[in-house]
């Protein structure tokens, strides 16, 4: 595997290879229980997926995004990704001071239990995400949010501490039931991995690293879904999921370019391509006496060739990034694009005191300006842009050196150690930038992983987050994006276009504007319900 492209394995080689890694799909119990992968049964519907998340309760963040299959928000994300009603009945009432939304909910809504749904269990879910003793780990996105009350059954209410922008984006947050959550401890009971929700599925099974099984949900208010039984198999490795699927082990699959490529000539598959806001970046530690150097950070801003990487590594299927807001979005700022441009990167470092030593790499202060770059096992696409990373910083005087490994090495030595890290979230641009970049976020899980601090940048985000007055907020990121030129914490590389390959036996499937999180809450599968077989009307 070169450094900018993985290149594929050929004749005995690959042989073996598809060999072996066939063996290993059929050793795994088959996702759905059928002979044959989800395709046994017109009405069951087995996806591969790369990532399973770590809990399943909303009240812990599980959901927060919307379209979490066991859950509902009080509004859902079209395929537009307009806002519309689902436990709500309608979008939400706002006061003329953007203090004030009352939310109108949908009658005769149950959860898969038969419980019924009403205004109780929102109050609960909110009012126990903001509670200090919740581990949720996005709670801060709930910042704005002063108080929510209960008026009757059927109408809840939200108070705001300021005006802020974005709060009906924030309610597709998924609602828990408060007769079956608040009998158990919030952080560790079972309801963490046996949820109950009004979704159009129930799980059903969950076998951690192997798969996650649901049904149909027969209460469902919006109809019990024809796709009757849904498996998500949790297979981290590329290869090995692109093998599983063209077995016929899996009906669909999210695959990185250069292995999705490989199915386009395949008559019984489609591929289907989702715009994102999902980006790769590297993470530049303050605390590391190297990333933490700012004319270290500009000189890798510059050395590194985005525009090869969308070539090369993606096959065109996505494009070069300046920061957490995509090129196209009405948010980015224009004029903060770096181009890339070695000989300026040879002249920051020269002129900021790292000199070329007797190997090439260079130096100041008797500090060597190298550095380990860490991506997770089995991630090709992260392998590939942490590669082509080393390789243009090499061109520059600075010596990375790439090591996979799984989150549990990664996390502990993220304060310390660069990371290949991925994010991104459609709609408000608060979304993304107040946790990544926020100082007094820094360390707290996966928010702020570079452990950046700019008063600047503080000032600028709490502004864009506290105004309803657009013209400010877009004023407020402008000087957040000009900030990251002048001293970026990140270097941040590609918007990456999602591709996945689905077995065309049914109709229905669409893809939506999807964030980072790819998975159970996106892909051709985030309207599963709304799916139908083709053959349905034989």
């Amino acid at each position: 595997m070169t450094a900018r492209t993985a290149r594929p394995i050929r004749g005995t080689a690959a042989a073996a290879l598809a060999t072996t890694l066939a063996l290993t799909a059929a050793a795994c119990s088959n996702p759905d229980g059928s002979g044959s992968g989800g395709s046994a049964a017109r009405d069951s519907v087995v996806v591969g997926i790369a990532y399973e998340p770590e809990t399943l309760s909303p009240l812990l963040g599980y959901g927060k995004d919307g379209n979490s299959k066991v859950f509902d928000g009080l509004l859902a994300f079209g395929p537009d990704m307009r806002l519309r009603p689902a436990l709500a009945a309608a979008l939400p009432e706002v006061s003329p001071d953007g203090l004030t939304y009352t939310y109108r909910l949908r009658e005769g809504v149950t959860f898969s239990d038969g419980k019924p749904f009403g205004a109780k269990d929102v109050v609960f879910t909110y009012r126990t995400i903001l509670d200090k003793r919740t581990n949720n780990p996005s709670k801060t996105e709930l910042d704005a949010l002063k108080d929510v009350k209960a008026v009757g059954d059927d109408t809840v209410v939200f108070t705001l501490k300021y005006p802020y922008a974005a709060f009906a984006q924030r309610t597709v947050l998924a609602i828990a039931p408060e007769h079956v959550a608040a009998r158990q401890d919030v952080n560790s009971g079972p309801f963490t991995t046996k949820p109950v929700g009004t979704g159009p599925y129930v799980l059903t099974g969950w076998s951690k690293g192997e798969k996650l099984t649901f049904k149909a949900n027969p209460r469902y208010w919006g109809g019990e879904p024809k796709v009757k039984k849904l498996t998500m198999a949790v297979v981290k490795d590329d290869d090995v999921r692109a093998t599983r699927l063209r077995s016929g082990d899996l009906d669909g699959a999210i695959l990185p370019p250069n292995l999705a490529k490989g199915f386009e000539n395949d008559p019984g598959r489609r591929t289907y391509a989702a715009t994102t806001y999902d980006y790769r970046t590297v993470t530049l530690p303050t605390h590391n006496k190297v990333t933490g150097d700012t004319a270290v950070r500009r000189a890798l801003d510059v050395a590194v060739d985005r525009q090869a990487m969308v070539d090369q590594i993606l096959e065109g299927a996505g494009k070069p990034a300046y920061g957490p807001v995509p090129t196209g979005s009405e948010w980015f700022t224009q004029g903060t694009e770096r181009r890339h441009d070695l000989a300026a990167a040879k002249r920051i470092l020269d002129g900021a005191g790292w000199k070329p030593g007797p190997d090439g790499v260079r130096v100041k202060n008797g500090v060597r300006a190298a550095f380990p770059l860490w991506y997770v096992s089995g991630d090709k696409l992260r392998q590939d842009h942490a590669l082509a990373y080393a390789s243009d910083a090499k061109k520059a005087g600075i010596e990375i050196t790439t090591q996979a490994g799984t989150w549990e090495v990664i996390e502990p030595r993220m304060k310390h150690d660069a990371v290949l890290a991925g994010g991104g979230s459609p709609g408000d641009p608060d979304f993304d930038q107040y946790l990544l970049l926020k100082s007094t976020l820094a360390g707290d899980g996966f928010n702020n992983m570079a452990w950046y601090a700019n008063p600047a940048v503080d000032q600028a985000l709490e502004a864009g987050r506290k105004s309803n007055d657009k013209a400010a907020r877009k004023a407020a990121y402008d000087t957040v994006q000009r900030e990251l030129v002048k001293n970026p914490g990140y270097t941040f590389l590609t918007h990456i276009d999602h591709l996945y390959v689905v077995s065309d036996r049914w109709d229905g499937l669409s893809t939506q504007v999807e964030p980072h999180d790819h998975g159970l809450a996106a892909g051709p599968w985030w309207n599963v319900e709304d799916w139908t077989p083709k053959d349905a009307a034989k």
